[in-house]
């Protein structure tokens, strides 16, 4: 598997709107874009710095993921993403491992397919996606 880069890291946090205002007042920061995942009951703005998105994710339902992260840790870094040059070669390689995956396929949103690696104790608790393809919410 060859991870590319960094592609984004994403932010717990419960009030999307308010992240946004800080986020402008003292940075001066304005989402490069903004989107809604119903498949994963969150609501995003994303923000580039360089190559590298951060993206602020609030929760669209109680039962969602992010919303049970924040009822047990608190506001904070919910994952970090890879981009990988061959998302279903790197998702073999490690199944070979024996490293566990949550996804047993490539998920796809807006022209990307990512999947979730599941070893929370031997990644500090960080969520780790692996991504394939290029980021466009007009897809």
């Amino acid at each position: 598997m060859k991870i590319e880069r960094i592609d984004h890291i994403c932010f717990a946090v419960k009030d999307l709107e308010e992240t946004k205002r800080v986020y402008r007042e003292d940075f001066g920061l304005v989402p490069a874009c903004e989107y809604t995942a119903d498949s994963e009951k969150i609501k995003v703005s994303r923000y580039y710095i360089g190559e590298v998105a951060v993206e602020f994710m609030e929760s669209t339902a109680p039962d969602g993921e992010v919303a049970k992260f924040i009822d047990k840790r608190g506001e904070g870094v919910f994952l970090i993403s890879y981009k990988v040059d061959d998302l279903t070669k790197a998702m073999d390689e490690l199944r070979e491992k024996k490293v566990d995956l949550i996804d047993k396929k490539p998920r796809e949103l807006f022209g990307t397919r990512y999947a979730f690696v599941h070893h929370p104790n031997k990644l500090h608790g960080v969520l780790t996606e692996l991504l394939e393809g290029d980021f466009d919410i007009n897809k």
